[in-house]
C-alpha cells in the first residue's frame, strides 16, 4: 500500500541555510562564509554579549522565578520596554496611551501575527484582496509570510537601483503614488535586508508624505535597531517620524541581532493606533490569533531583554555591546572598500560604505558569485549579498583579491 504522503513534493531548501551547509561540508582551508545571517567576531565565532551572560546568571540565581505560563500576549515588562525602544520615551503615542505590544517568536512571529490580523480585520473583514507591497528586493521570508497569511495580491515596489547601486527613490515614490488606497507597505526600519541601503531622513519624509496622502498603511520590520549604526535613536528614526506624523502602524521587532539571542526567538509587535480604545480592540483580536498559533510565548529571552532594558546600568552596558558589533561591521566596510580600490577593481565601490548594517549588496552578478564559490571557496548569496560580519582581519585580503579576480575575469 502506497504512503498517504506519496504525492507530497520535495520542497526546495532555504537558500541561506543550504549555503551554510555547503560551507561546512567544504574542506578547503581558504573557505569563507559571507552568507551567514548572524554576527561573527573577528575570529569568525558567534558572540554572546557580556551583558546577556550577566543577566542570564541573574535569572538563574533568582529563586522567585518559575516556569508558569506567561500571559498570551507575553511578558508585560518586555512588551512595554520593547515598544519604548522602538518609539522612544517621548513618543506622543505613549503620552496619549495608544501603544500596545505583542510578544512574538522572533521578528518573523511578529510579522506573521501582524499579517494574520491585517488579513482578518484591516480594510474590511477577511480581506485577502488588499494589496501588500514588498520592496524589490527584500528578505525572502517577507513574501512567504504574507502569502501564508492568506493575502492574494502581493506586489513589489521599486527599491534598489542596480545601475547606481543605491536607492531608487523615484521608482519607490511612483509605486506609492500608483498603489490603491489602503494598500499595505512593508518597510524596513533600518539596515535594509538585503541591500543595506536606507532612505535618508529627507527621503523618508517624502515617502511619508505620499503614504499619508494616499492612505497607505506602514508595516515596519525593525530587525537591526542599534546594530545598524550603533545608535538606537538613529536606527529608529523612520518609525518615530511616521508616528509623529499621525500614522497608525505596526512595527515588527526582533532582538536576535542586537541582543545576539538568535535561538531564543525574542520578538515584539508594536501597535500604534489613533486612541487607546482602538489599540485595546486590536490586541483582543491578536490575543485570539496567538492562542491558536503558539498559545503562550517562552519566557527566557523576554526576561533577558526586559531586565536589561529596565535596569539603567545594564541598559548602558547593552548599548556599549551593540556599539561594539556595529563598529566592527563599519570597520569591515571601510577596509573592504579600501582594498578593492587599491587593487583597482572594476567599477565603483562607494556603495560598500554608503550602505549600513550587516548586509551589503555588492553588485556582483550570479556568474561572478559562482566563480567565488567554486574557485575561491567564498560562499555568498547568488544575488551578490554578503554579510559583512563574515569578513575578518585574517580573510579580508583574500576576499578582496578574489572579488578583484571575479570582477576582471567574468563580466
Amino acid at each position: 500500500m502506497a504512503s498517504i504522503f506519496c504525492s507530497v513534493p520535495q520542497a526546495p531548501p532555504v537558500a541561506v541555510f543550504k549555503l551554510t551547509a555547503d560551507f561546512r561540508a567544504d574542506s578547503d582551508a581558504r573557505k569563507v562564509n559571507l552568507g551567514v545571517g548572524a554576527y561573527r567576531t573577528d575570529d569568525s565565532q558567534p558572540w554572546v554579549l557580556p551583558v546577556v551572560k550577566k543577566v542570564e546568571q541573574m535569572i538563574a540565581n533568582d529563586n522567585s522565578l518559575n516556569h508558569e505560563y506567561l500571559p498570551i500576549l507575553g511578558l508585560p515588562e518586555f512588551r512595554s520596554s520593547a515598544s519604548r525602544i522602538a518609539l522612544g520615551d517621548d513618543s506622543p503615542a505613549f503620552k496619549e496611551d495608544r501603544v500596545g505590544g505583542v510578544q512574538s517568536l522572533g521578528g518573523t512571529g511578529a510579522l506573521r501575527i501582524g499579517a494574520e490580523f491585517l488579513r482578518r480585520w484591516y480594510n474590511g473583514n477577511n480581506n485577502t484582496a488588499t494589496p501588500i507591497y514588498i520592496s524589490s528586493p527584500s528578505w525572502e521570508n517577507h513574501n512567504a509570510v504574507f502569502m501564508d497569511a492568506g493575502f492574494k495580491d502581493i506586489r513589489a515596489y521599486r527599491y534598489w537601483d542596480a545601475a547606481k547601486r543605491g536607492l531608487d527613490l523615484e521608482g519607490f515614490l511612483q509605486d506609492l503614488e500608483n498603489a490603491p488606497e489602503f494598500s499595505i507597505f512593508l518597510l524596513h526600519a533600518c539596515a535594509h535586508n538585503p541591500t543595506g541601503t536606507d532612505p535618508t531622513p529627507d527621503e523618508w519624509r517624502k515617502i511619508a508624505d505620499v503614504m499619508k496622502r494616499r492612505s497607505l498603511f506602514p508595516f515596519f520590520d525593525s530587525a537591526y535597531q542599534g546594530f545598524a549604526s550603533g545608535s538606537l535613536d538613529k536606527d529608529a528614526w523612520a518609525v518615530r517620524f511616521f508616528v509623529s506624523q499621525g500614522f497608525e502602524l505596526f512595527c515588527a521587532q526582533s532582538f536576535s541581532k542586537n541582543f545576539g539571542l538568535y535561538n531564543e526567538r525574542v520578538g515584539n509587535l508594536t501597535v500604534v493606533g489613533k486612541d487607546g480604545d482602538n489599540v485595546a480592540r486590536v490586541l483582543s483580536q491578536m490575543e485570539k490569533i496567538v492562542r491558536t498559533t503558539w498559545s503562550n510565548p517562552p519566557s527566557q529571552g523576554a526576561r533577558i531583554v526586559a531586565t536589561t532594558l529596565n535596569t539603567p546600568e545594564l541598559f548602558d552596558e547593552w548599548r556599549d555591546n551593540v556599539k561594539t558589533m556595529a563598529e566592527r561591521v563599519l570597520l569591515m566596510r571601510a577596509e573592504l572598500k579600501s582594498r578593492l580600490e587599491a587593487l583597482k577593481t572594476p567599477g565603483t565601490w562607494n556603495h560598500i560604505v554608503n550602505q549600513i548594517g550587516m548586509f551589503s549588496y555588492t553588485g556582483l552578478n550570479p556568474k561572478q558569485v559562482e566563480y567565488l564559490i567554486k574557485e575561491k571557496h567564498i560562499y555568498l548569496m547568488a544575488s551578490g549579498r554578503i554579510n559583512m560580519c563574515g569578513l575578518t582581519t585574517k580573510n579580508i585580503d583574500y576576499v578582496a583579491q578574489s572579488i578583484y579576480e571575479a570582477s576582471t575575469k567574468i563580466q
